[in-house]
């Protein structure tokens, strides 16, 4: 190579510091259809409806509480439990905590029996319960986010991984078998079809969101999270969008975290942000659903009423970001920033007692 030539490894390794991608712009758009599914549940939901009034007031309530808390994705590297470090082996942990980021709620009503985590002095549960039980392997010496270490059949055993995750209270982790069969898939697939290396599988996507989103539901079955709702089928993709969402956030938008269509990701449709957005006002339920609901029933993954608060909350997170979009133009907010927003206002209401309906109870490795 002459003195005049560019280099093209340098100038790729460039590009992707700083997001930049060196095709054409007029390439196709690319699909996860999420958006595009949950509009069409909205429109034929009878059990849930969105109210115009309290969307739009929960739009401006959410955009003046996120100025005030100078809430933006640099808030995710803030919480105590999540990685720091900028390096390969922070990508491995978010891919196997979003692999397993699913079914945290417990069916007892007493506090104490919850499934917990006992790390550094704390106690964690929910989500949190998850992270740190990781934390706590890899100190163990565990090398429980290293992808070839999932399909190892001698050292990667059941009695491991109940290990793991053993709980401070009497309650264990639920769908522990679930969690396993997850794992091992992962590192099947990551094996047969990505040289056994999350960031090749990052690479393929080629810095688009929707892309790394459909490789993901694609290769692996267990994040493929979808349902069918009046004869159509419908996606959800809640892991695999969480999983593009998390890498974004945790590396700000460069590096392993540059997408040039984040903006395409829409929030993430679990039980938490259904119970957010009715008690602002922006969701109603049938009266059947609501006692349903309230009377701590289980609603049965992939029923009609599961897949209206879905899809429902997807649509609604979006008519949020719009009208703040419409009211400032030149707010940087997208579904992303509102979902985690969301979900962390939702947990400071429950820790303090605030919550005015129970989230509904599907058990389900989607969410």
């Amino acid at each position: 190579m002459s003195d005049s030539e560019p280099d093209e490894e340098l100038l790729s390794l460039l590009r992707q510091s700083l997001c930049i991608n060196g095709e054409s712009s007029s390439s196709t758009v690319i699909d996860t259809k999420v958006l595009e599914d949950a509009e069409y549940v909205y429109a034929h939901s009878i059990d849930v409806a969105l109210d115009t009034y309290g969307t739009k007031a929960a739009a401006a309530m959410v955009w003046e509480l996120m100025q005030e808390k100078n809430y933006s994705f640099k808030t995710w590297s803030e919480h105590t439990l999540h990685p720091k470090a900028k390096d390969e082996s922070t990508v491995n942990f978010i891919f196997l905590m979003d692999l397993l980021n699913f079914c945290f709620w417990s069916g007892s009503q007493d506090p104490a029996k919850y499934f917990s985590v006992d790390y550094h002095g704390q106690t964690f549960t929910g989500y949190w319960s998850l992270v740190a039980a990781l934390h706590r392997a890899l100190e163990e010496d565990v090398p429980i986010t290293t992808p070839s270490f999932w399909i190892n059949e001698t050292e990667f055993t059941d009695d491991l991984l109940k290990h793991i995750f053993r709980s401070t209270s009497s309650d264990p982790i639920p769908l522990l078998d679930q969690r396993v069969h997850c794992i091992r898939e992962a590192g099947r697939v990551l094996a047969s079809d990505f040289d056994g290396s999350v960031l090749n599988l990052i690479s393929q996507a080629n810095n688009s969101a929707a892309s790394l989103i459909n490789l993901l539901t694609t290769h692996f079955p267990c994040f493929n999270d979808t349902a069918t709702f009046e004869s159509k089928s419908i996606h959800f993709q809640k892991r695999a969008q969480i999983f593009v969402a998390d890498l974004w956030a945790c590396f700000e938008g460069q590096s392993y975290g540059c997408f040039q269509d984040i903006d395409t990701v829409t929030m993430f449709a679990d039980y938490r942000i259904p119970q957010m957005l009715h008690s602002l006002g922006c969701l109603r339920y049938s009266p059947s659903l609501e006692n349903h609901v309230r009377n701590l029933k289980e609603v049965e993954s992939g029923c009609s009423w599961e897949v209206q608060l879905r899809g429902c909350s997807i649509w609604c997170v979006e008519l949020i970001r719009r009208e703040i979009a419409r009211q400032h133009p030149k707010a940087n907010v997208n579904a992303i920033l509102i979902d985690f927003f969301l979900y962390d206002t939702m947990k400071e209401r429950v820790d303090e007692g605030l919550e005015t309906i129970p989230h509904h109870r599907t058990r389900s490795i989607w969410y």
